[in-house]
């Protein structure tokens, strides 16, 4: 996310409605013409499937554009053009000798190492660095990155279908086997499969390990990598305006401030499910009025909810607020102790031992 925020914004025809439409023809013609090097029968099943998965979104496509989504990004964003130096993950040897090819929306550029997790099975990880790029890519208002998941799957296809032909013409050269490239035709068309949306919320005092529980069930549900979770203590550094990690003084929590953060919480998970992507809502929830805005907001979706409000100990809490570091919470155990007296009303969603 900090290599795409330090990105400027081009303006030209690159990624507009028709040059997506021009690069889904020319993949759809280059699996046909690898013939039996790809499986001939999914080569077809993509030409069918990706289009729609494209057109019903044009304008979501030229308004990213007009937003400043589309930038001189690194274009070939494998694991493989990935180092880690210093326990941080730097990108190298991008792509210099095409335009076409570095230009991008800023999503797309991440759905290739998003693509190459999950061709790994390695989907927790994809799943966390949807999540953790979501969490600190700037926001662009005009056409968010949380509506911008509606293009994920058709990016994700496109990534997968352009590494099977260029394996199965690597395989032909090479006089080898092109059956990694008949995987990543199978993985494309698992992307374009459909899978509804579902809102589940994940309540608690602090320290009853919220985000980490949310963390758990965002790769389990929801169209690939998983479901987004939407924590409220991002979005209160968000509407601050700081880092994550930056710590909030305590004037900043109060009941006004917490109003805002849930309604922008809310917000971005509502793009989100309408753009069709499931969502993990996590915040302390301690009001029953938060709660039932949280119910609400999937049944204006139309989708299915789940709440989960994990119970733990005071001792437990304190421990675990007290062991944090480098975490968007602010919490104490002074703030722990506080919780503990609130009068959090009827809890009827699902409670769980933390």
């Amino acid at each position: 996310a900090a290599f795409h925020n330090g990105l400027a914004p081009v303006i030209g025809p690159f990624c507009s409605p028709a040059e997506h439409r021009h690069s889904i023809e020319a993949d759809i013609r280059e699996m046909r013409a690898a013939g039996e090097r790809l499986d001939p029968a999914a080569s077809e099943a993509l030409a069918h499937a990706m289009p729609p998965s494209l057109e019903p979104h044009l304008d979501l496509v030229a308004r990213r554009l007009a937003a400043g989504a589309v930038r001189r990004c690194h274009g070939d964003l494998h694991l493989r053009n990935i180092v880690m130096s210093g326990g941080t993950p730097v990108p190298f040897d991008a792509i210099e000798f095409s335009d076409r090819i570095a230009i991008v929306d800023v999503l797309y550029d991440v759905a290739f190492t998003l693509m190459d997790l999950l061709h790994r099975d390695l989907g927790a990880l994809a799943n966390r660095l949807l999540n953790e790029w979501s969490w600190r890519i700037a926001d662009l208002p005009d056409a968010s990155h949380e509506e911008a998941l509606a293009l994920l799957p058709m990016f994700l296809a496109r990534r997968a279908a352009i590494r099977a032909y260029v394996d199965a013409a690597a395989a032909a050269v090479g006089g080898g086997v092109a059956d990694n490239a008949r995987l990543y035709q199978r993985l494309a068309l698992d992307f374009l499969r459909p899978s509804p949306p579902r809102l589940v919320a994940v309540g608690g005092l602090s320290g009853s390990g919220k985000t980490t529980r949310a963390l758990a069930l965002a790769p389990g549900f929801g169209r690939a990598p998983g479901a987004l979770v939407v924590r409220t203590d991002i979005e209160r550094k968000r509407l601050a305006g700081v880092a994550p990690e930056d710590r909030l003084p305590p004037g900043s929590y109060t009941p006004e401030s917490s109003a805002r953060v849930y309604a922008a919480a809310l917000a971005r998970a509502a793009q989100a499910l309408a753009a069709g992507h499931s969502v993990v809502l996590d915040g302390v929830f301690a009001r029953p009025e938060e709660r039932g805005a949280a119910e609400a907001l999937a049944l204006r979706c139309g989708v299915p909810f789940e709440g989960i409000w994990l119970d733990v100990s005071p001792e437990i809490a304190r421990a675990r607020v007290a062991a944090r570091r480098g975490d968007a919470s602010d919490a104490t155990p002074d703030v722990v102790d506080r919780q503990f007296g609130y009068d959090l009303g009827e809890i009827r969603w699902r409670r769980q031992p933390a």
